[in-house]
């Protein structure tokens, strides 16, 4: 009998990791809102909509009913975009045993409460947050479903369950690492989506490589820094959740990030960005979080704050450059504050 693994939900990142899944002979049942999304999924294996042209593994069916999706399953991976976990997790609370393995691979933060994702899983579960694995890496799921070469990590407090969560996922095109720094891994992940932001901006503004990697290499410290204050393992920002999946989200067309960025580069609204993506762009919520944890731990964060003024204060994105370009002089290799270094050098 096949293992059965839930994934919630149908969107593009939890159709690609069903699919990787389904790939190794599980029954995964993706669960939906969407009728017609069900519909879909089930008759012709597809979900065009979120993955178009690509054909999904008859081992993948979609359900509407929340018990059939969790019913059996020894697994379940939440996808769910950052601001819909919490209602997510809520209405699977009923059907999750202790026995399951929850693995999480949003890259957000809840918004009002700038709690992390794995915090606002485990409270709706009312469980350890040790339980819960995030997982996270470069990795675009238009290529993973054509089974490109994909490396990502896995992360959680407690080793068994990230241990369990590789076992699950991984396959001959699909690598996964574990590290113990589920802090530092879940803030890389949600971050860079701002410094993607600010890639895709540039790119729009046609200022050239030299700019994006300067934003780039900028970028990363200054989430780094933030991050470490935060209680992440500075390191952790040179991985694969770090500098990693910056990379690949801030130089590809594939990102929808540095497509909402590019937008905005080029003069279009916020709004009319927003309508034309269809999908929901971590990243500017990502930035109204970072915002305020910058003023809540008084961490530096000036490419943070430019693109924050761009996307709710309507600054002019070529202004927003030019005031990072016009800051005061300063040394190359800015640590966070002492205390926190000397924690982490130990």
């Amino acid at each position: 009998m096949a293992r059965k693994v839930a994934v919630l939900v149908a969107g593009s990142w939890g159709t690609a990791l069903a699919s990787v899944l389904a790939d190794k002979e599980m029954n995964v049942v993706i669960w939906t809102r969407n009728e017609s999304q069900k519909d879909e999924i089930n008759r012709l294996h597809t979900n065009g909509r979120f993955l178009p042209g690509v054909t999904l593994s008859p081992n993948l069916t979609a359900t509407t009913d929340m018990h059939e999706a969790m019913d059996g399953a020894e697994a379940v991976v939440i996808v769910a975009p950052s601001a819909a976990i919490r209602e997510v997790t809520r209405q699977m609370r009923p059907y999750w045993t202790e026995e399951m393995l929850v693995v999480h691979a949003t890259k957000g933060f809840e918004t009002e409460s700038l709690k992390r994702i794995s915090t606002v899983i485990a409270e709706e579960l009312e469980c350890e947050e040790g339980r819960i694995v995030v997982l996270s890496g470069p990795s675009h799921a238009e290529e993973v479903v054509k089974r490109c070469p994909t490396t990502v990590v896995v992360a959680a407090l407690d080793d068994s369950e990230s241990i369990r969560a590789q076992d699950l996922f991984m396959n001959p095109y699909f690598r996964v690492y574990t590290n113990r720094d589920m802090v530092g891994v879940e803030l890389a992940g949600a971050l860079k989506n701002i410094i993607a932001l600010g890639a895709g901006m540039s790119d729009g503004l046609g200022f050239g490589d030299n700019a994006k990697a300067a934003l780039l290499t900028r970028g990363l410290a200054e989430i780094t820094r933030i991050g470490a204050e935060m209680g992440a393992n500075p390191l952790t920002f040179a991985g694969l959740a770090g500098v990693g999946d910056l990379v690949v989200t801030a130089t590809s067309r594939h990102s929808r990030n540095w497509r909402a960025g590019y937008m905005l580069g080029e003069g279009k609204k916020l709004e009319t960005v927003l309508s034309s993506m269809g999908m929901v762009v971590e990243g500017i919520r990502t930035t109204k979080a970072a915002h305020t944890l910058s003023d809540k731990y008084k961490v530096q964060m000036p490419i943070t704050q430019q693109l924050y003024q761009v996307l709710f204060e309507g600054l002019d994105p070529r202004t927003a450059v030019e005031a990072l370009m016009g800051r005061d002089k300063k040394t190359e290799m800015e640590l966070m504050s002492i205390e926190t270094w000397e924690t982490w050098h130990k």
